[in-house]
């Protein structure tokens, strides 16, 4: 089951904040100064000071502790002190900030919890998204294409069937976080493209090893390879930009790669997996 928290940061309600901090708090000092902080101003883009009644500044130093703090006490003691409890079958959650699923091996413990989650949200002034909000059902008895997905931190999670015929969940880079990471980089070449080749180049290559330390899971071969050709198709354009002709061949842009290095796509879980072992 997929719960998206609609405008979370924004809607964070002071009061119910404040009594949350206080629960392991006794410094009333610190709260007030939480307090006080929670009420700053906030720049606007036009030059405005906005002093909101609720939510918490993203972007702020403290502001994901305290989101964390917030939905501590908003689902993950409730789910695991009401919500389990309650379930015939097995029920677990997986939360990181404000992205949160919800999985239940008992159909109807899904759909009543379904129910049960908005009224639980509205209790603290948030809402759960009806677009992006859904229960799924994810079994690997319903393989290929047709079988249900859903999203979580930008994967699409589905069940597929390895090599060598066994289910397994497949992980690849969700369709709207491949579009959008490829406009970040057009954006970005566009910006450089007046800057020294070997400048973009080396930069270009810090993003994408950024990249795949992240999407570079097992599985998902293909995505890193489309966002590598997307890639290049973007350099090639905003580097034919700098001269007057307005294009550069595919020969000029390999042989500039060639030259100066560019990053490929590659596997890095395995790796991770590697270093966390080692200093176990």
């Amino acid at each position: 089951m997929e719960v998206d928290i609609r405008g979370f940061f924004e809607h964070i309600d002071h009061e119910w904040m404040v009594r949350m901090l206080e629960e392991r708090i006794d410094d009333r000092r610190f709260v007030r100064l939480i307090r006080k902080w929670l009420r700053a101003g906030v720049l606007a883009e036009d030059g405005r000071v906005i002093h909101p009644l609720t939510g918490c500044p993203q972007g702020g130093v403290i502001s994901p502790v305290l989101a964390n703090i917030y939905l501590h006490y908003v689902l993950d003691l409730w789910f695991e002190r009401r919500v389990k409890r309650r379930c015939k079958m097995r029920a677990a959650m997986v939360r990181y900030a404000d992205d949160v699923v919800f999985a239940f091996q008992r159909g109807e413990d899904a759909r009543a919890f379904f129910s049960a989650v908005r009224v639980r949200l509205a209790k603290f002034h948030l809402t759960a998204s009806k677009e992006k909000s859904r229960v799924v059902r994810f079994s690997r008895f319903q393989l290929g294409k047709q079988s249900e997905s859903f999203e979580f931190l930008g994967f699409e999670f589905r069940w597929m069937l390895d090599r060598k015929g066994v289910p397994r969940v497949r992980r690849r880079t969700a369709r709207e976080r491949l579009r959008a990471s490829l406009k970040r980089v057009s954006e970005w070449c566009r910006e450089m493209r007046s800057q020294l080749v070997r400048e973009i180049f080396a930069a270009l290559n810090r993003k994408l090893l950024g990249y795949y330390d992240y999407y570079g899971v097992i599985g998902n071969w293909e995505s890193l390879r489309r966002f590598y050709n997307g890639t290049l198709r973007i350099l090639r354009k905003w580097l034919g930009r700098r001269s007057e002709r307005g294009r550069m061949s595919w020969r000029r842009l390999q042989a500039l790669v060639q030259y100066h290095g560019l990053e490929g796509p590659r596997i890095t879980e395995l790796r991770h997996l590697q270093l966390e072992l080692a200093t176990c």
